[in-house]
């Protein structure tokens, strides 16, 4: 009979995110609630380096899944990993986080597994059945499994991060042949950015159509370096072109979950807030009085952006020593 639960962690580029030591956090309360132990799998080219730091959060035991296959991400390779991962441990429940990547190999995973899935949990519950929502986080659901064998994914900056608690678990190496593949990594561009990552983001400083072109993120911009905030933004401004995809909170786009959300020239129209609606404290800028997110946020400021950003970036500027402008 399985018993126990996996968290699972894909190192991206060499290296573990945030996101991998919230998994600990949601495995322990699944944990919690079933009375079984945590265990965790590395999986990966280097797994064997990044090891030792899991095994100081709080699982049983840490599995390395590590092979030359595994040096760059292939879904079919790395679910084959995790296959072997969850078979040593002989796990009921094994959780990744809610990544590309992540989704990809729990929906190979749970295939191989002849187990069942749920994907972007956001709760979960006493007796193990988990949460998530639909349609923009209108409809909440309760997922029960049937199978003996479950894979779920978790939502990002929904529970919270496992820290170093000292004593080490033991950490045991799991023999894996990927043998034949169908899939073959080619390459890898990275983009340069200096941006601090959204989805991990304690911080948002995101701007809308109130910004009126790509220039009005440019004091936006300042206004998230002086804070150390990642930079977001509504579908209008992506889709108007003013800013990259990959910066879109909302339905759509990103789901974040900072302690503090800034938006900027925002609305707040319902898809917008079905990727911010549960961060910590919210700031709404705005004209318009009356919006959907003025009226929500924690503090509410009337008034034009092109004024009141800069006054507040050399405030908090001034505030930490550094030069404003003049």
């Amino acid at each position: 009979m399985a018993n126990g639960i996996l968290v699972v962690m894909l190192p991206s580029r060499g290296a573990l995110s945030q996101s991998s030591y919230e998994l600990l956090g949601a495995g322990q309360a699944l944990a919690d609630a079933l009375k079984q132990p945590l265990l965790a799998a590395v999986i990966g080219g280097n797994a064997s380096a990044l090891a030792a730091d899991v095994a100081a959060r709080g699982a049983s035991k840490v599995l390395v899944v590590e092979h030359a296959a595994l040096a760059n991400f292939t879904e079919e390779a790395y679910a084959k990993a995790a296959a072997a991962a969850a078979e040593k441990a002989g796990a009921s429940r094994v959780i990744l986080a809610s990544t590309i990547a992540g989704r990809a190999v729990a929906a190979r995973l749970a295939v191989l597994l002849k187990a069942g899935l749920a994907t972007d949990a956001t709760e979960i519950l006493p007796d193990g059945r988990i949460r998530r929502g639909y349609y923009g986080g209108n409809l909440i659901a309760e997922v029960e499994f049937k199978t003996p064998v479950a894979v779920l994914t978790v939502a990002p900056m929904t529970f919270p991060r496992a820290e170093p608690k000292g004593a080490a678990a033991p950490i045991e190496a799991v023999s894996f042949d990927p043998g034949a593949s169908k899939s073959e990594f080619v390459s890898f561009k990275g983009e340069e950015s200096r941006e601090i990552d959204l989805g991990a983001a304690e911080k948002v400083v995101a701007g809308g159509a109130g910004l009126g072109s790509a220039d009005g993120f440019k004091p936006l911009y300042d206004l998230a370096h002086a804070l150390g905030a990642a930079v977001g933004a509504s579908r209008r401004a992506v889709d108007s072109g003013w800013i990259p995809y990959r910066h879109q909170v909302g339905l759509t786009g990103r789901t974040v979950r900072p302690k503090l959300y800034i938006a900027v020239g925002i609305s707040g129209q319902i898809q917008h807030l079905a990727g911010m609606a549960s961060s910590g404290t919210i700031v709404a800028i705005n004209t318009d009085k009356d919006c959907p997110l003025m009226q929500m946020a924690s503090i509410a400021v009337q008034g034009e952006y092109a004024e009141l950003l800069p006054l507040i970036t050399n405030e908090i500027k001034s505030r930490k020593g550094q030069a404003v402008a003049a």
